[in-house]
């Protein structure tokens, strides 16, 4: 008996600081990369009433030139939250014991989308920076509930972003976000998850490892051939194809947003046109907010402002294609679809009241 529960015992002897580590990269890289800046900035909303320019104003005419000067002002507004999401995406597959993330984010069941909204409210990253943690999580057989609610959650959800926009945008657009933005996490994220069947082979690996326990994960080979192989294979899986995505929505943002002053009237078919737009479109944290200012400065009405409230961070082509591997097709198009539709009726509600 004692031979036998040594190795266990040793295992839960030193187990406890992987768990340590991924929560300290996580508070450090989100303290430097997020809770600090944002703290700061969000006196700078309070004060002025911006948070700067919109990324997408004063498009240049050729589609080229737009793609390079819109992937130069992106990237460099993203390049270190997008390292660290991959750096998370990484390690919740190497430190965090999956029984955790089964017993959680694992369920099948409502609790586990709700939990995966809870899990984004610190993250506060735009959504292609989530899409790498979000794909990880699916590696550790997380459910796709779970997962996409942690995805959407952490643009929709992001108090920072709340902040911001009550101080610029009115306390009355924080709260309609509030409440369409919570409705389209959670209700999106569980119908996917009632609507779409989970792979085979990603439904056999959660009853596995739920019989197992933590030992797969945290016993095959060293911690750093792990590691590095979860990254290898994360950044390849998901980088390229962002960096090819964002420069060919670079190039079509010159016909996505019209800047000419009255342009986007407050009809159904801009809100629409507007919704469908978000969604496809891919922008950095909070940039929503001067988006919609700069575009309502230059006469587009409520609705499609609604529209573009919820479908401008809540997906984007790019973040939708980092996760073709480790979502079904069917759950990632019925997630666009959705979230276009959940725009677009609060924009309809928007020209009703």
């Amino acid at each position: 008996m004692a031979t036998q529960s040594a190795p266990a015992e040793r295992v839960s002897a030193f187990a406890w600081w992987k768990p340590v580590l991924f929560f300290l990269v996580m508070a450090v890289g989100l303290w430097y990369v997020k809770w600090q800046p944002y703290y700061f900035k969000a006196f700078t909303a309070a004060e002025t009433h911006s948070i700067g320019h919109s990324i997408i104003a004063q498009a240049e005419t050729h589609p080229f030139q737009s793609a390079i000067d819109y992937s130069v002002v992106y990237f460099l507004a993203v390049w270190k939250a997008a390292v660290l999401g991959v750096l998370l995406g990484s390690l919740i597959q190497v430190l965090l014991p999956r029984n955790w993330l089964l017993k959680t984010l694992g369920q099948t069941r409502f609790g586990g989308t709700l939990f995966g909204a809870l899990f984004a409210l610190p993250g506060m990253m735009c959504t292609c920076c989530a899409a790498p943690v979000a794909a990880g999580m699916r590696r550790q057989s997380v459910s796709m509930g779970g997962a996409l609610a942690f995805w959407m959650g952490n643009p929709l959800l992001n108090p920072a972003t709340l902040v911001f926009m009550g101080f610029v945008l009115g306390w009355q657009f924080a709260l309609i976000r509030v409440v369409a933005g919570l409705v389209t996490v959670l209700g999106v994220a569980w119908l996917v998850q009632r609507w779409v069947k989970e792979p085979e082979l990603l439904s056999a690996r959660a009853k596995s490892n739920a019989l197992l326990g933590n030992l797969p994960s945290q016993q095959t080979g060293g911690f750093l051939r792990r590691w590095a192989s979860a990254l290898w294979w994360l950044f390849w899986s998901t980088i390229p194809v962002y960096i090819l995505a964002v420069f060919v929505l670079g190039a079509a943002r010159v016909w996505l947003f019209p800047h000419a002053d009255g342009i986007i009237e407050n009809n159904l078919f801009w809100v629409v046109a507007m919704a469908i737009a978000g969604c496809l479109f891919v922008i950095p944290t909070a940039a929503e907010i001067p988006i919609i200012q700069t575009l309502m400065a230059a006469g587009m009405g409520t609705g499609p402002a609604m529209a573009l409230l919820i479908t401008l961070p809540a997906v984007s082509l790019p973040s939708l294609v980092m996760l073709h591997k480790t979502f079904p097709a069917k759950a990632l198009w019925l997630t666009g679809l959705m979230v276009i539709v959940c725009g677009s009726v609060l924009g309809a509600l928007a020209l009703m009241f």
